[in-house]
C-alpha cells in the first residue's frame, strides 16, 4: 500500500522489550495532552533480547515545533506492507513478516548495532485508546515500509 508523508509529534525512548508496552501506555497518556490526533507506536530499532528504540507519536495536521521532550517527526512516504489486527500483536507481526518474505518483498531495514533498524515500522491505533481503554479490543494497523525496489532479488 502506498502511503503519503505523515507529520507527527512524538516521544522517543530506549527501553527493554520486557515492559515496553507499559512504557508505551504511559507515553500515550502524556501525548494525549497535545490534543486530538491518531496515536501510533513506532519501532526504530528492535532487539527482542535487549533495548528497544521506540517512539510514541500523535499525528498532527501540519509540521509542529514540539518542545524539549515532545519532538516533531515524519512517517516517510512510500510503499508499506500493512495488516490490521485486534489483540495478538506478536502473531500479527509474525504473519506480516512471513507474508512479505513469501511474496518476495524486501523490507526497508538494515542490521545494525543494537538490532534491526527500520526505516519505518509502526502500529497505528485505529481504535482510539482514549475512548476504548481495553487493549484487547483495540483495532491496530501494523505498517512496515518496503525497500525502494519493493521486491527482493
Amino acid at each position: 500500500m502506498s502511503k503519503p508523508e505523515i507529520h507527527y509529534v512524538g516521544i522517543r525512548v530506549t527501553t527493554p522489550f520486557r515492559g515496553m508496552l507499559a512504557v508505551r501506555n504511559t507515553l500515550m497518556d502524556e501525548l494525549c495532552t497535545w490534543g486530538p490526533g491518531r496515536l501510533f507506536h513506532r519501532l526504530h530499532v528492535i532487539d527482542m533480547n535487549g533495548p528497544m528504540d521506540m517512539e510514541v507519536g500523535l499525528v498532527v495536521p501540519e509540521p509542529h515545533e514540539g518542545d524539549d521532550r515532545v519532538r516533531p517527526g515524519v512517517l516517510p512516504a512510500g510503499r508499506y506492507a500493512c495488516l490490521t489486527y485486534v489483540n495478538h500483536a506478536r502473531r500479527a507481526n509474525k504473519l506480516l513478516l512471513e507474508w512479505t518474505r513469501d511474496n518476495g518483498h524486501a523490507l526497508d531495514r538494515q542490521d545494525g548495532p543494537g538490532g534491526d533498524h527500520f526505516a519505518c515500522r509502526y502500529e497505528a491505533f485505529v481504535t482510539d485508546p482514549r475512548v476504548e481503554r481495553m487493549k484487547t479490543k483495540w483495532q491496530v494497523e501494523l505498517n512496515i515500509r518496503l525497500a525502494e525496489s519493493a521486491v527482493s532479488r
